[in-house]
């Protein structure tokens, strides 16, 4: 497969589970999706040894056609809203994500190897205050080959 078959669907959920567990299945035709504005939910309960009902575990639920590709959560109020995923067709291409180039819970940056050469792809959610795009502004990074930046970018235009 080159770059220029690959087949990607980005969509913005607007928190709603539905559309977040639907769209991998529906959607096989395509290679990669990016999903914007997640919703985060229990997915189970695991056992603790400092609570004896045990403790919320909380996340995506995978789907077994897909590589999930999330950045880490810390607190509540800092869950990733974005989220890529990764047609398992695709897992020789070597897929990883970066938060070590660029470090914000609204962006994803991840790369692949094809023919031997590294390309780039970004899902970004871009909140009302635009503080993702202000992020990406006083960010210093040189990215070559990247394919696609896409999102929600939520810019408002006053005309």
């Amino acid at each position: 497969m080159i770059c220029k078959d690959l087949k990607i669907f980005s969509q913005n959920v607007w928190k709603n589970s539905f559309l977040i567990n639907t769209i991998p299945e529906v959607n096989s035709s395509f290679n990669i999706i990016f999903i914007q504005e997640l919703s985060w939910s229990s997915i189970c309960s695991i056992p603790s040894l400092s609570n004896c009902e045990g403790n919320t575990l909380v996340g995506m639920v995978n789907h077994p056609n897909w590589l999930t590709f999330v950045g880490p959560n810390i607190t509540k109020s800092d869950y990733p809203r974005v989220i890529i995923y990764i047609n398992i067709r695709l897992s020789s291409f070597q897929f990883s994500i970066h938060k070590n180039i660029i470090d914000h819970r609204d962006i994803l940056l991840a790369s692949f190897f094809n023919n031997g050469e590294l390309f780039w792809l970004m899902n970004i959610y871009s909140d009302v205050s635009n503080s993702t795009l202000k992020h990406l502004k006083n960010t210093e990074a040189n990215i070559r080959n990247l394919l696609i930046m896409t999102g929600n970018f939520n810019i408002r235009d006053s005309l």
